[in-house]
C-alpha cells in the first residue's frame, strides 16, 4: 500500500465523555439519521477510506450528565451506504452474545449495500451488565472471551465462504435458481459453537468483508494475529508503534499467514482548532467539566470514556502539525492511521476548512480493493488451497 491508510472513528459526539456539553457537538441530533448521514459524507469528502462505527451492549459508564445510548452500529452503517461512494463502513460487533450466523448474515447485507465497502471490527462484552441484558451466561474473564470470539470470527468467515461466487444461475428454462453443488455445509464443530450451514445470503462482492481486531492485549492479540485483516494497535510514540507492527508481522509469518495480507492501523486521538493554543484550553475546559461529573480518572484509563489513555499518542494541536505528524506515520513504516476525534465535529470543521473536498473516483473501488488486498477464493470452492 503505498499511501497512508486514513480511517476514522465516530463515537457519538467524540471520545471525551464530556464532548456533547461543546456548543457545536450537535449532541440534540446525535439519535437522528441526519446526524450519522451526516458525520459519514463528510468523512468521505474529506478523503477517509474508512468510518469506524463502535458499540457496545453495554450504556456508556457515568452519571446521568454523560450521554447515555447507541444506535446499532450495522444499522448506521446500512443507513448510510447508498449515500456514500467510496469510504468504507466498519462497524463493530460484539460477539460474546450475538450468533455468528446473524452477524455474517448482517455483514455480508451491509457488503452487498455498499457494494463491496464493509468490514467487520470483532468486539467482546466484558460486563456484568451486558451479560445480564441477554441473561443466557455470566460474565467470562478475557481468554474465554476471545476464544469464544476466536471460532465466532471461524463460523462467519466460513458462512461468507459457504456460497460459492456462481453458486446463483438464474437459470429460467430449468427454473433453478441456485446450483445446489455450489452451496456447502461448513459443519463447525468447537467449544462454544456448531453451525452447519449454509448461510442464507449470497456471497458477498468482496467475498470476506473485512475483520478488524483491536491488538490490546495479549487475549485479543492471538485472534488478532489468526483472524484479522486490519489490525488496530495503541502505542505512546511512533518508536513504539513501529516495533509493535514488526512484531505483529513477525507473529503472523510464524502462524502461516502473509504479512503483507494484513494491515496494522494506529489509534490516534485528536483533537483539532486553529492554534495549538486554543487546542490545549479546548480539552482543558473538557477535562474541566469531566472532572465536575467525576470523571477525571476515567480520562486517562478508560477507553469507553475519554479514549485516551495516559500512554496512548496523540495530538492535539492545528491541521497542518497533524499533517506533519501523519507524514511521519508514513515514514515509520505504519499501514494507516484511525483518528479518534475527542471533539468528533470539531475535528471535522477544522478538517473541512483546511483540505479541499476529495474528488470522487467514478471507479467503484472495494474496501479491500482500497486496502490493496485481494479478493479471496471461497474455501470450498473446486481447486481452492486449503
Amino acid at each position: 500500500m503505498s499511501a497512508l491508510f486514513l480511517g476514522i472513528e465516530t463515537p457519538g459526539t467524540g471520545t471525551h465523555p464530556a464532548s456533547w456539553r461543546r456548543p457545536d457537538s450537535r449532541a440534540e441530533d446525535l439519535f437522528t439519521a441526519k446526524y450519522w448521514t451526516e458525520v459519514v459524507t463528510t468523512a468521505e469528502t474529506l478523503g477517509f477510506d474508512a468510518v469506524f462505527l463502535p458499540d457496545s451492549f453495554a450504556l456508556q459508564e457515568g452519571g446521568p450528565e454523560v450521554v447515555r445510548g447507541r444506535l446499532d452500529a450495522v444499522a448506521v452503517a446500512a443507513r448510510t451506504a447508498p449515500l456514500t461512494r467510496r469510504i468504507g463502513l466498519v462497524p463493530q460487533v460484539p460477539v460474546t452474545h450475538t450468533e455468528p450466523f446473524h452477524v455474517s448474515k448482517a455483514i455480508a447485507a451491509l457488503d452487498f449495500a455498499s457494494l463491496g465497502r464493509a468490514g467487520w471490527e470483532v468486539t467482546v462484552s466484558t460486563r456484568d451488565t451486558e451479560a445480564a441484558a441477554f441473561g443466557r451466561k455470566e460474565i467470562q474473564d478475557a481468554a474465554a472471551l476471545w476464544h469464544e470470539a476466536d471460532e465466532a470470527v471461524e463460523v462467519v468467515t466460513r458462512l461468507w465462504d459457504s456460497w460459492e461466487d456462481d453458486a446463483e444461475i438464474r437459470d429460467v428454462p430449468t427454473g433453478r435458481f441456485i446450483d445446489r453443488d455450489r452451496l456447502h455445509y461448513i459443519d463447525f464443530e468447537g467449544d462454544n459453537f456448531s453451525v452447519k450451514g449454509p448461510a442464507i445470503t449470497p456471497r458477498s462482492p468482496q467475498g470476506q468483508p473485512i475483520v478488524t481486531v483491536r491488538a490490546d492485549d495479549p487475549s485479543s492479540n492471538g485472534i488478532a494475529v489468526h483472524r484479522a485483516d486490519l489490525i488496530r494497535i495503541t502505542a505512546p510514540d511512533l518508536a513504539t508503534a513501529a516495533t509493535h507492527r514488526f512484531a505483529l508481522r513477525a507473529a503472523l509469518a510464524d502462524t502461516g499467514r502473509d504479512p503483507d495480507a494484513v494491515r496494522v492501523l494506529l489509534d490516534l486521538p485528536v483533537h483539532l482548532a486553529d492554534s495549538i493554543a486554543g487546542a490545549l484550553a479546548d480539552v482543558a475546559e473538557l477535562d474541566r467539566w469531566a472532572a465536575g461529573i467525576g470523571q477525571r480518572a476515567a480520562a486517562g484509563t478508560d477507553r469507553s470514556a475519554a479514549g485516551v489513555s495516559a500512554v496512548e499518542l496523540r495530538h492535539v494541536g492545528t491541521v497542518i502539525e497533524l499533517d506533519h505528524l501523519l507524514g511521519e506515520i508514513a515514514r515509520s513504516g505504519i499501514d494507516g492511521v484511525v483518528l479518534r476525534p475527542l471533539a468528533l465535529h470539531a475535528t471535522l470543521s477544522a478538517l473541512t476548512a483546511h483540505r479541499a473536498p476529495t474528488a470522487t473516483s467514478a471507479a467503484q473501488l472495494t474496501l479491500r480493493d482500497r486496502l490493496g488486498l485481494p479478493r479471496p477464493v471461497s474455501r470450498y470452492a473446486a481447486g481452492a488451497a486449503l
